[in-house]
């Protein structure tokens, strides 16, 4: 709704896509408007590859201070590829004219629940690199 406080960057991108594609598929330009609000995800979580993998990434730096921690930055990184790839996925069904509505919903809500869960992750792994650092950890 208008004028509802709204999270900023990338989490206010899958805020906006979720209500995007919960509007009735019947709506004018429901398809435009779905493939408007996916254009900022992508970028935005093209960003947040490039910031987390980069050469002067965060997972870079958390594993120069965590070596621990490879094996879930190794996770993260390859979630990566699969949520490209389910960005893509809903991408190519909003394009196409005739594609089913129902499959738009279904691959845009799984699309959401992968981001939301590699959130969780990328959080779970920040708090427990830091945390332990900060001497959580007996």
């Amino acid at each position: 709704m208008p004028g509802e406080p709204r999270p900023a960057g990338l989490a206010g991108d899958l805020h906006a896509l979720g209500r995007a594609v919960a509007v009735t598929p019947t709506e004018p330009r429901w398809r435009e408007d779905v493939l408007s609000r996916l254009r900022p995800v992508r970028q935005g979580f093209a960003e947040h590859v490039r910031l987390t993998e980069g050469p002067t990434g965060l997972y870079r730096e958390l594993l120069t201070q965590s070596p621990r921690l490879d094996h879930r930055v190794r996770l993260l990184t390859r979630e990566h590829a699969a949520i490209v790839a389910a960005i893509l996925a809903v991408q190519r069904i909003a394009e196409l004219p005739d594609g089913h509505p129902d499959e738009l919903r279904h691959r845009a809500a799984h699309l959401l629940r992968r981001l939301a869960r590699h959130r969780r992750r990328g959080a779970d792994l920040l708090w427990e690199a830091y945390q332990t650092d900060l001497g959580g950890e007996t």
